[in-house]
């Protein structure tokens, strides 16, 4: 059983909805940040992002920045550039980034469900970052940016989407980046009925991207509610914001991976090295990407190679184990090239693939690297297996595209 649940929610004005959306806090430094909300007034990162109204070389965990993502959000409110709705809907949001197409309701999942696992992860958190996002929820009163879940998919919830889709939208607009934003309004009692009913049949959720703004809501529901002594568990806190995609219709981007050096081996050395586990193949044309799973692509010395792994060497039957990260990692990164921990290896950088293989050939080709790696994207079903297994992902195993824009709709605490 899933719980999801209508709210109230804090929306731009529909003039504006194309100036307010931003893209996630967590996806930009403050330098990008500040250039990207330049000349905007109106920009969300004045609220998920709040150091850009602020000297560039403060603290960007520092009390000040919460307090002035705070004074932003009433600003935004004061103004009437974000209004309240004045009963509780769901939201449909629709993206599109060239050929790929999501849509997916925009709901508040319970806390509770996600403390008991019934809103699965798949992700260690970093408790400062954690401490960040609780920090900035609770100044704010508030909860700015969605976390990504999804689900099996269910021809029931598709069916009813689908209808609603068909409606003229509340906000329709393109960004700068050339994806499309569309979002409509669910204030029909029956349609929010029906949604609620369907998702009760189905049997868990799965966090996709943002596990540490979920695991910031569950702290933040144990400190409210801990302080409330009328605490009923119906507050606005037991919740959290989510946007929630069917399985089939996720979009997972290749993951890929750059080492400074090659750990004092040899060129032909390193080679023989990874030949023990690979079979390894010079190609002469660049490559759009590797051709399947356990299939590699590696950039050296201004060639390009192809790495498929040998028959026998992955344990197909661990769904971590047979993870091409954790194939790259246990194969070649560990053994070869020395790298230990790659949360904390200054050795290694990771490159989402929405930069393309160009990117790896230009951190190689200007010295900044030795060998870079290019992965195969891990499936959604690889991820839904390591939840339901109760393991865990390997970092950076995943680049979701397209993003999550902040500020269409926020779930105020209150």
């Amino acid at each position: 059983m899933s719980s999801i649940k209508p709210f109230k929610g804090l929306r731009p004005v529909k003039q504006l909805a194309h100036k307010v959306a931003s893209p996630p806090y967590d996806v930009l430094n403050s330098e990008e940040a500040r250039k990207m909300a330049e000349g905007n007034p109106y920009s969300f990162l004045h609220i998920n992002k709040p150091e850009i109204d602020l000297p560039p070389d403060i603290d960007i965990h520092s009390e000040k920045v919460y307090q002035k993502g705070a004074e932003n959000l009433k600003r935004f409110i004061d103004q009437k550039i974000l209004i309240k709705d004045d009963r509780e809907n769901f939201y449909v949001y629709r993206q599109i980034m060239g050929d790929h197409s999501q849509i997916g309701i925009v709901a508040c999942a319970s806390v509770k469900e996600y403390q008991q696992n019934l809103i699965k992860k798949h992700e260690l958190t970093r408790a400062d970052k954690e401490d960040d996002r609780m920090n900035h929820i609770l100044h704010l009163n508030a909860q700015t940016g969605p976390v990504f879940l999804t689900y099996k998919a269910d021809k029931n919830v598709d069916a009813l989407i689908a209808d609603i889709s068909r409606r003229t939208p509340e906000y329709d607009f393109t960004a700068e980046d050339g994806i499309s934003h569309t979002f409509w309004m669910v204030d029909n009692t029956d349609e929010i009925k029906k949604l609620q009913q369907y998702f009760e049949q189905i049997d868990c959720l799965y966090v996709a991207d943002g596990h540490h703004r979920s695991a910031a809501a569950s702290r933040v529901c144990d400190e409210m509610s801990q302080k409330n002594k009328a605490h009923t568990g119906n507050e606005a806190y037991n919740s959290f914001l989510t946007v929630i995609f069917p399985d089939d219709q996720m979009y997972i981007m290749d993951y890929n991976r750059v080492v400074k050096d090659l750990n004092g081996l040899s060129k032909n050395d390193f080679i023989k090295g990874i030949e023990r586990n690979f079979t390894v193949n010079k190609i002469t044309v660049m490559p759009e990407k590797p051709a399947a799973k356990h299939h590699f692509l590696m950039y050296l010395d201004k060639e390009w190679y192809q790495l498929v792994s040998k028959t026998g060497t992955i344990n197909e039957q661990d769904p971590v184990e047979r993870l091409d990260v954790s194939v790259l990692m246990n194969k070649i990164l560990s053994p070869l090239l020395g790298i230990g921990d790659p949360r904390t290896d200054k050795r290694i950088d990771f490159i989402g693939g929405i930069r393309g293989l160009n990117e790896l050939k230009r951190r190689v080709d200007s010295g900044e690297m030795a060998v870079a790696f290019a992965l195969f994207a891990t499936s959604i079903q690889d991820l839904m297996a390591i939840a339901d297994a109760g393991k865990i992902m390997p970092p950076k195993s995943t680049w979701f595209e397209p993003k999550l824009r902040s500020g269409l709709v926020i779930h105020l605490l209150d």
